[in-house]
């Protein structure tokens, strides 16, 4: 095997690999590495830029929580979609934000339509009871912003346990 056979040919490139050259004989195990090189290369193509194959990256949509005004804040960016495509829901401590994004671009002169549908859905859970009631929600160019009032009654007490050390005594 040359040093030549280790070059990942085809990755960052629109470039196919070479073909082995007609003197040297397929080897089975070099043709399964290039494979698998070219497997993950596809698969992660893009993965730290935040894009995947539909167009989206993981925990998508973005969303940013943040303690605010004696409530919280939900800051959600959702660029290309209306008020009616989303849905959002409170309820046992869980913030539910889903809804559906379509796109479709058309160029008449090259010849080609693009469709992409997806469904998306984030649960948040919420730090702190709120007052589901006084929740208010508004969509402004491409940003949903829910702001949700802490609530005034008193946070459920939560019950201590007691660990038993590693110590155990045997009856003799």
């Amino acid at each position: 095997m040359s040093v030549r056979d280790l070059i990942p040919w085809n990755r960052n490139a629109a470039i196919p690999a070479p073909s082995t050259l007609a003197t040297e004989a397929a080897n089975p195990f070099l043709t399964l590495h290039r494979e698998v090189n070219r497997l993950f290369d596809d698969v992660f193509t893009g993965f730290g830029s935040g894009a995947s194959p539909a167009g989206r990256g993981l925990g998508w949509p973005r969303v940013e929580l943040v303690e605010a005004e004696g409530g919280l804040k939900l800051s959600a960016e959702l660029p290309g979609l209306d008020e009616k495509d989303v849905e959002l829901l409170v309820e046992d401590g869980v913030l539910i934000l889903r809804g559906e994004k379509r796109s479709e671009n058309t160029d008449t002169a090259g010849g080609y339509s693009e469709r992409s549908y997806g469904r998306f859905e984030r649960v948040i859970a919420l730090p702190f009871p709120v007052e589901e009631d006084k929740a208010a929600a508004s969509f402004r160019n491409g940003v949903l912003t829910v702001t949700l009032p802490r609530s005034e009654k008193a946070p459920e007490r939560g019950r201590r346990i007691a660990i038993n050390g590693g110590a155990q005594k045997t009856a003799h």
